[in-house]
């Protein structure tokens, strides 16, 4: 079947160089996806971490969208709880204005760092519980799409700038829990493979266009996205061996709750082999969830996922200890296609 490429970015710190690095390298990735003829680039937002650099995407998408030309630029995605909706609708429909037609907006329920970092990012104010998400989400919508219902207590507030276009709303999940939502208020919907291992059935996708409705202003059919760890690279060997030290990064952020540097692969390999069993275990789980290989294998792999997702486009992200070794995976990834 045929299906987009698009790209998301984590702004990974590489080679134990400075952080800061991760968002210059960022900009030269998305000038590549661009020139390679991937759809979309995405930035994710992550907070209070040694590994990855964008705290904040609205400010790197506008960097990227101003040296780039073609490429869809978006987030993937703003970490809505931390925010006022009205805020965020005011700075992507700025950054709409300013790149009419290239902006996408994809939010997500989860916090992107410690319940630490949640209170210190809502200090004096308490973080938002994940019940008010689906009324965050409501608002945000409204705001963009200027269809707030008359009787909501912020009826008649404009997210300014005013346009003749606003950036594509979407909404990310990595399991079934934000369908029904997405779905209800009209919006594209994007199911990340890459975060966890659990079972994501079939289904998920199915269910969404079937309860789809259009909002007015937004998408006037439902869209979809599936996004997947992919590494390319000369044989499923290297693409395991250069995969490692995010492998390695998971087991110890999702297991011990230790987010620290990016590691080399050998650095990598070498302590994987001291871990416990149920940790090495949760590692092979994790990498087997990575498609890899050659650019046939990738291909190949990538097809099947599509057509048993019946998803119209694919959204790939790759973190390795190396900045060329991820070029290197999109380049080979789009001889294939």
């Amino acid at each position: 079947m045929k299906f987009k490429l698009s790209a998301v970015d984590q702004s990974p710190a590489h080679n134990g160089q400075p952080q800061s690095r991760g968002l210059h390298y960022s900009t030269r990735l998305a000038q590549l996806c661009e020139e390679l003829g991937y759809h979309r680039f995405w930035i994710a937002e992550h907070h209070d971490t040694a590994s990855y650099s964008s705290s904040c995407p609205e400010i790197l998408i506008a960097h990227i969208a101003q040296n780039t030309d073609r490429i869809r630029v978006g987030s993937g995605g703003v970490m809505l709880s931390h925010y006022s909706p009205l805020k965020v609708a005011e700075v992507f429909r700025t950054l709409e204005a300013l790149n009419p037609g290239r902006i996408d907006l994809g939010v997500g329920r989860a916090p992107g760092g410690t319940d630490l970092t949640s209170r210190a990012l809502a200090f004096p104010n308490r973080p938002n519980t994940a019940e008010l998400y689906p009324h965050l989400l409501s608002d945000l919508s409204g705001f963009l799409h200027d269809n707030l219902p008359a009787d909501h207590p912020f009826y008649g507030i404009n997210a300014t700038p005013v346009g003749a276009s606003a950036p594509q709303l979407w909404t990310l999940g990595s399991s079934s829990g934000s369908v029904d939502l997405a779905a209800e208020l009209g919006l594209g919907f994007v199911l990340a493979l890459f975060i966890g291992t659990h079972e994501r059935p079939a289904e998920i996708f199915e269910r969404y266009k079937t309860k789809f409705r259009p909002n007015g202003k937004g998408l006037d059919q439902p869209q979809t996205i599936l996004s997947v760890a992919c590494l390319c690279a000369d044989s499923k060997e290297e693409a395991a061996y250069l995969a490692a030290p995010n492998m390695y990064w998971k087991v110890m952020a999702f297991r011990h709750g230790i987010r620290e540097h990016i590691r080399s692969p050998e650095e990598a390999l070498s302590l994987v082999k001291k871990l416990s069993l149920s940790d090495q275990s949760y590692y092979k789980e994790t990498l087997d969830s990575v498609v890899s290989g050659s650019a046939a294998e990738c291909r190949e792999e990538l097809e099947q996922l599509a057509h048993h997702y019946n998803a119209e486009e694919l959204m790939l992200v790759n973190v390795t200890h190396d900045f060329e070794d991820r070029c290197n995976s999109y380049r080979k990834l789009m001889t294939a296609f």
